[in-house]
């Protein structure tokens, strides 16, 4: 009998950690919902599959050391980018407003989202197309920076999922 509660913990585990690892992923497109931490939350779900004990606390430890470089990295990376290529505030903050209006034009919305959303806010701002378009390019590039980083911790952590419950 006590193996068989063991046995649905397990499966209740495997379950929930897939499903927040699916979830993950849909995460590093879409801003509203956390990706890497979501991630996290699936590979701690793998912890309790018995008798394993994996993974490691020092490798939880590691993985949310990774989720919170990620984290503050997709922060950093897009207005680096945008700074780099001389775009403002306003075309920083339009590369965010392209980001959520995008979503409701999944596919095309999440790629030219930012972008469009960036070179508007740098025309709206009073800078000439072409220097606009610079900028944009700039947010732009920083956005899909973010965006790698992102299905990046996410794949390693689906990996320490996958390796943990096998």
């Amino acid at each position: 009998m006590f193996a068989m509660s063991v046995d649905i913990i397990n499966l209740g585990c495997i379950s929930l950690g897939t499903i927040l690892l699916l979830l993950s992923f849909i995460g590093c497109f879409v801003p509203v919902l956390p990706g890497p931490w979501l991630a996290l939350a699936g590979v701690v779900c793998a912890r309790g599959v018995a008798p394993h004990d994996r993974p490691s606390l020092a490798l939880l430890i590691a993985s949310a050391a990774l989720v919170v470089a990620v984290q503050v990295l997709d922060y950093l990376v897009p207005a680096l980018g945008a700074k780099k290529f001389h775009c403002g505030k306003a075309g920083i903050f339009g590369c965010l407003a392209g980001t959520l209006v995008g979503i409701f034009f999944f596919p095309l919305g999440l790629i030219l989202g930012p972008f469009l959303g960036a070179f508007l806010g740098e025309l709206l701002s009073g800078k000439e197309i072409r220097r606009s378009l610079v900028g944009a390019t700039g947010a732009f590039l920083g956005f899909v920076a973010g965006l790698f980083l992102k299905l990046f911790c996410c794949g390693a952590l689906a990996t320490i999922f996958v390796f943990a419950v096998t």
